[in-house]
């Protein structure tokens, strides 16, 4: 097996979860019956542009390198959004009981 071979593998890779995260999102959509972004989505979308971020260094591609490289910072924030509003919404500690 090439050096070739592995890195479009790993294209393919990443290709295939960034493709998979449509479908989850699809899936999920078709479950609650209206438009919804699981956060599975942003974490496949981040990983397998990584993925492909590194097949595209790997290539030497400046566009797709561009491309997949805003599209991380974006899945990043996306993720620290979605963070953020969890703390929000999630209730307090409760007390330490004291014995």
């Amino acid at each position: 097996m090439t050096t070739d071979t592995i890195w479009i593998a790993i294209g393919f890779l990443g290709q295939g979860l960034f493709f998979g995260r449509w479908v989850v999102q699809w899936i999920a959509s078709e479950k609650k019956a209206a438009s919804e972004v699981p956060v599975s989505f942003w974490y496949m979308s981040l990983i397998g542009g990584l993925i492909t971020l590194a097949y595209a260094i790997y290539r030497m591609d400046p566009v797709f390198i561009a491309g997949q490289s805003v599209g991380s910072v974006v899945y990043v924030r996306n993720l620290m959004l979605i963070r953020r509003a969890d703390q929000a919404n999630s209730p307090a500690d409760p007390p330490a009981q004291q014995t």
